[in-house]
């Protein structure tokens, strides 16, 4: 998960080499992007938390989880984006609190995006069992269990910080912008963190793979809806871009090395940039793209709130 925010580093690192309006120009770029994303998710989290039929559907509970996590990943990066921009540097501790909140919510979203397929292929596969296999209270179950594994992932980055001499500092001040690197302070947490990254998206990519494969085969049967079965694949298939998505945010700096030797300083800064904007801020505001436009239940409720708000 540590390459997540390393974006956000190398594009303020490297904006000493292009112009003021350059640099205004991505500034205001990416800070109005996050603020319209920002903007949506939240009409979304309030249109969800708007009626009684949200808040008791396990699709929806699952939903409201995803967007929270999303919103609270995308807040905290721009966050660290403006203070890299700013110039200003923090102390380990403030700069480990930020970091690690950033990391629990990257762990949270695959994990739930794996819940609300396998939610889907119970509904496909055996709708007569649907109610009561994902029930409000299994749902909650599921919900504690995800935080518990990305609470789990944030104790042992502790433990592992735990090994580094501070003392030996002459100052908690950090002398680099604050970020996911910055804070590996021992061989020991890059591999841990290289190994849980591979092991959390395998698994999430093995998981939503098999609902959707699952449930191609019950489209075939002749029980079977084939409304809802084929509205579930691409409900399905969209997870998996989206896992796609969140993946290629939190992986790409093997990619960015290899462009950076074959670009010129420049052009590569404005890649970054834009990349920021469409890998990283994108995804975390698809699943309110997504469900706000192709549920039935949450468009016109979600139209409701944006032409109230817009006025």
């Amino acid at each position: 998960m540590s390459l997540s925010n390393q974006t956000l580093t190398n594009v303020t690192a490297n904006l000493q080499y292009l112009g003021v309006l350059e640099i205004v120009l991505f500034f205001t770029l990416s800070t109005m992007s996050c603020c319209i994303f920002l903007f949506i998710n939240g009409i979304m989290l309030f249109t969800l938390r708007s009626k009684i039929l949200f808040c008791e559907t396990s699709r929806y509970i699952l939903l409201y989880n995803l967007l929270f996590a999303d919103t609270v990943q995308m807040a905290l990066s721009q966050l660290l984006y403006i203070i890299a921009t700013s110039r200003i540097t923090l102390t380990y501790p403030v700069c480990g609190f930020l970091t690690m909140l950033a990391n629990l919510t990257t762990v949270v979203s695959p994990l739930t995006l794996v819940v609300m397929s396998l939610e889907r292929y119970v509904a496909v596969c055996y709708p007569l069992r649907h109610t009561t296999i994902i029930t409000i209270t299994n749902t909650g179950v599921a919900i504690i269990a995800i935080w518990a594994i990305g609470s789990l992932n944030i104790l042992t980055r502790v433990l592992l910080l735990l090994e580094f001499p501070f003392e030996a500092l002459d100052s908690l001040q950090m002398k680099d912008f604050c970020s996911d690197i910055a804070m590996f302070v021992g061989s020991m947490s890059d591999d841990y963190d290289k190994a849980f990254t591979c092991v959390l998206f395998i698994s999430a990519s093995v998981a939503i793979t098999c609902s959707y494969i699952g449930v191609i085969v019950a489209a075939r049967s002749a029980s079977t809806d084939k409304a809802s079965a084929h509205k579930a694949c691409n409900t399905l298939l969209l997870h998996l871009v989206q896992l796609g998505l969140y993946l290629s945010s939190t992986i790409h700096y093997p990619l960015f090395t290899a462009l950076a030797r074959v670009l010129k300083r420049i052009v590569f800064v404005r890649i970054q940039v834009v990349f920021y904007v469409c890998i990283f801020l994108l995804p975390r505001c698809l699943s309110s793209l997504i469900y706000g436009i192709r549920d039935q239940s949450i468009r016109p409720v979600l139209m409701q709130h944006l032409c109230c708000r817009l006025r």
